[in-house]
Parts: structure tokens; C-alpha cells; sequence
């Protein structure tokens, strides 16, 4: 059953033209309009994607899902949290579709334009005869596809029950903030957009890759304690290709590591001295207490260098490439491609539990294909392979460039 399917919603009568233009007029869908879209729920560490669509005779929230682990090239899983009928004139019916007893009563709160509330009134519809054990095997079998028994690493044990106990207590009453689809340009690597990660005893996680000139980043939707949704997971040097050693030599670990702690020094070097001519330009604008002219400057001979390297990589680079991961380094998920078209030097932020002690990590961006990339954590030894989310979602394109760098900006500052 797709979001949008009939199996789910009461057939549209023989009057369909009538039932259709009475909904497209209803108070209630003007009045619900701002909610159309894509949201991530406050849910602590964990985030999440809620896409609101207009679906038949219904307003109705689908919650996506990533695929069980480590199966990220499998179809996003959703179901839905309520649902809002339309045919009301005057008192909107709100329902809460969360647990197994079918619809219930609720309540829908608009904060602000880009800011929603939902609140379940009929919570003890969302308990289960078994008890809080019950609610817990359900959910593992739906969340991860599995029973406890199968998990035998003891501190995915820990994370899952963590998970449970943590979103649980919310009973479907959350608060939605709105997100953007990252805005493309034909000078875009790939089509950027919501992608599916591994992430190690997290499981999948939901990530949006966005370009900006030089750089592309990869901001989680979904998250966990160690690095929470919303923020920068991987930033990725556009400007810092790395050209990958025959297929023997980048089995050594050590090899591909020495490689990329060149670039970080490359790269640590080229941003002294762009700080140390930005400050030479200030002290020397304020000696002549004038603007400096707009011809010269570090800025435009950046943008030439970064486009020149750009342009280089793409003339040389070829089609593919063989592509295997270096001995040591750990993958959730072994069915990764094995060849690639190129790589770039990239950062990954890491933390502790809690997001204690974060801080930005070498590594290696590895482009597959037009929907699948991979990243290799060098001190971590470990690779996180994403496949791109094809669900085309509307109500969800940003209205500019800035709206889409305020949203970034905005949800990043509330995960810290």
C-alpha cells in the first residue's frame, strides 16, 4: 500500500466531480493548507520525515521509514500518524493514527506558518494487552525486522531498547518543524537531494545531500545519541579530489590513510593562507580607507582555482574506476559496488554518547552512481553506504536558496 493508495481510504462516490470540488473548496483544506509538505518531528536525537499530503477525502501524515538494516538500497517503509477529514464545513476532524487499534481521536495545533503540533486524546488506544513488553517486541519487528534474540552485539541491544523507551513516552504528541528538498543546479556533482545511510549499530539513517559552490554536505533527518538529526554529518571537498591507487594498493589501509592525511595538511595550509591574505586585505582597505577594488581579492582567485580544479577532475577523471574497500575497514553492508566514477576528500563528524566531544574527521567521499555514494571514516575504519530515497514528494521544493540555508541553519541549532 503506497501514500495515496485507495486500499487505504473509503471510495470516492458516483458523484466523484461534486465530492472533488466541494474538497477543493472546503474550509477545512484552506484551513490545513500550511501543513502540506515535508516536517521533521522533535523527537530528541532521533528526528524523523513526516510528509503531509492531501490523499482522497483525507489530509493525511505518513511517517517514512528507513529499510530494515543493512538493506539500503530496499524501499523506504512509511505509515501514518493521522489524518484530518476533509469533508467537515465548520469543526475539522482530526484523527490519531498511531498504534494498532485504529483510528482515535485527536488534536492538530498550527504554531506558526512553518511550525506544527499534533496531540493524541485517546492515548491508552496505543497500549497492548502484553503489557509495555508486547509494545516492545511489535516495535522491534517493525523498526528493525527482528526479534531481541537475534541481536546478540550487546550495545545494539542497549541502543535499540534506549530508542524504544526514549520515543515511546511522546505517544504520537509532537511538534513538526518544516523541511526543505535541497534546491539543484546543473553544476551539482549528482542530483542532490534525501538519501538512505548505514550507520553502524544505529542502523539506516535518513540524510539530505545539498551543494554549495565547493562544498556539498550531508545533514542527517533522522538521528541517534552519538551525532543527533539535524546535524552535518559529512561535508565534502569539491575542490580536493583524491585519485585512487590500483586496486592491490588500496587494500592497504595505511596507503589510502597517508593519502588523505596529505590532503588534510594541503587543505589546513590553504586555509591559513586564505586567512592570512583576508586579514593583510582588511589592514590594507583600512590604510586607504576605501574598498578594495572589485577586480582583485582573494575571493575571485579562489573561485577560479576551486573551478579549475574542479574542471581538471572531471576531464581526467575516468568513467569508472575499481573500486574495494581497504582490509580493516568495516561495512554493515558488504553488497557495495565496486567501482566508482570519483572521489573527494571529505570530513565526518563524530561524538560520543550525548554528542559529547564532537569534533570533524578526515575521510573519503566515494561516488558510485547518480543514486549511491559511500563515505570511509578513517579513524573510525569503517564505510557508511547511502542509496538515494525515490519518492517524489510535493509540497517539499524550498522557495529559494536562502529560505533552504535558514532551514539548515535553523535545525542544526536546535539539535545543539
Amino acid at each position: 500500500m503506497q501514500p495515496g493508495s485507495r486500499d487505504f481510504l473509503p471510495q470516492i462516490p458516483n458523484s466523484g466531480l461534486e465530492v472533488l470540488m466541494s474538497v477543493s473548496l472546503s474550509p477545512v483544506l484552506h484551513r490545513y493548507r500550511h501543513i502540506l509538505g515535508l516536517w521533521q518531528p522533535d523527537i530528541g536525537p532521533y528526528g524523523g520525515l513526516l510528509n503531509v499530503v492531501v490523499d482522497g477525502l483525507f489530509i493525511i501524515g505518513w511517517m517514512y521509514l528507513p529499510p530494515h538494516d543493512p538493506h539500503v538500497d530496499d524501499p523506504m517503509r512509511f505509515k501514518p500518524l493521522f489524518r484530518i477529514h476533509l469533508m467537515e464545513r465548520k469543526c475539522a476532524t482530526v484523527e490519531c493514527m498511531y498504534g494498532h487499534k485504529g483510528p482515535h481521536n485527536g488534536h492538530i495545533q498550527i504554531v506558526k506558518k512553518d511550525e506544527f503540533s499534533t496531540k493524541c486524546n485517546q492515548t491508552d488506544h496505543h497500549r497492548m494487552s502484553g503489557g509495555r513488553q508486547e509494545e516492545f517486541r511489535t516495535w522491534l519487528r517493525e523498526e528493525w525486522g527482528r526479534t531481541l534474540e537475534d541481536i546478540f552485539h550487546e550495545h545494539m541491544q542497549e541502543l535499540i531498547l534506549m530508542k524504544f523507551i526514549y520515543t515511546s513516552q511522546y505517544d504520537n504528541c509532537l511538534t513538526y518543524r518544516r523541511i526543505y528538498l535541497p534546491p539543484s543546479s546543473p553544476q551539482d556533482l549528482i542530483q542532490p537531494g534525501l538519501f538512505k545511510g548505514t550507520y553502524g549499530s544505529h542502523g539506516l539513517e535518513i540524510v539530505m545531500l545539498s551543494f554549495h559552490g565547493k562544498k556539498a554536505k550531508g545533514t542527517k533527518i533522522t538521528g541517534d545519541p552519538n551525532i543527533p538529526a539535524g546535524q552535518q554529518t559529512v561535508e565534502i571537498d569539491l575542490a580536493h579530489p583524491l585519485q585512487l591507487p590500483d586496486i592491490e594498493t588500496l587494500r592497504d589501509f595505511s596507503e589510502l590513510s597517508r593519502m588523505v592525511l596529505e590532503v588534510q595538511e594541503q587543505v589546513r595550509r590553504e586555509e591559513q593562507e586564505r586567512e592570512q591574505r583576508q586579514e593583510e586585505q582588511e589592514h590594507s582597505q583600512q590604510a586607504a580607507s576605501q574598498p578594495a577594488s572589485p577586480l582583485g581579492g582573494e575571493g575571485a582567485e579562489g573561485e577560479e582555482t576551486a573551478a579549475g580544479a574542479e574542471g581538471t577532475t572531471q576531464d581526467k577523471a575516468p568513467a569508472s574506476q575499481p573500486f574495494v574497500l581497504p582490509t580493516g575497514v568495516i561495512s554493515r553492508n558488504e553488497d557495495y559496488p565496486r567501482t566508482c566514477r570519483v572521489c573527494f576528500y571529505g570530513t565526518g563528524l563524530i561524538a560520543g554518547h550525548g554528542f559529547t566531544s564532537p569534533e570533524r574527521t578526515p575521510g573519503v567521499f566515494v561516488l558510485f552512481d547518480d543514486d549511491r555514494f559511500g563515505f570511509i571514516w578513517l579513524e573510525l575504519k569503517s564505510f557508511s553506504l547511502y542509496s538515494r530515497i525515490k519518492v517524489s514528494f510535493q509540497n517539499a521544493q524550498a522557495p529559494s536558496q536562502e529560505a533552504f540555508d535558514e532551514m539548515l541553519k535553523n535545525i542544526q541549532f536546535l539539535a545543539t
